[in-house]
């Protein structure tokens, strides 16, 4: 199951390894969507990427942060740095491309 976390628990997790975060939208189809789509990356990938949803409304000084200006947005972070953005539905070769390019 996917983790949805606030700003605090975000900046305890996103300093080691590969983290995936997703910003997205209660009301959001195409986030909802997306939700289905993360879940499947994280059976096949799960133990190389810790995938995070981050709610676009609740966690504004993140979206701030790390300027995203819609939803879903997906960004890459190695070692808490960003190597990777996606925006939009995604598919789930693509992010698994996106992921194991950064392993």
């Amino acid at each position: 199951m996917l983790k949805e976390v606030e700003s605090t628990e975000f900046n305890e997790l996103v300093g080691n390894g590969l983290v995936l975060v997703d910003f997205f939208s209660t009301t959001c189809g195409p986030c909802k969507m997306l939700a289905f789509v993360l879940n499947d990356v994280e059976k096949a990938l799960g133990d190389k990427v810790t995938i995070l949803k981050l709610d676009f409304d609740k966690n504004k000084e993140l979206v701030d942060q790390y300027e995203v200006k819609g939803y879903p947005t997906l960004i890459l972070l190695k070692d808490g740095q960003e190597v990777k953005r996606m925006q939009g539905l995604q598919q789930k070769p693509a992010i698994i491309k996106m992921i194991e390019e950064n392993l």
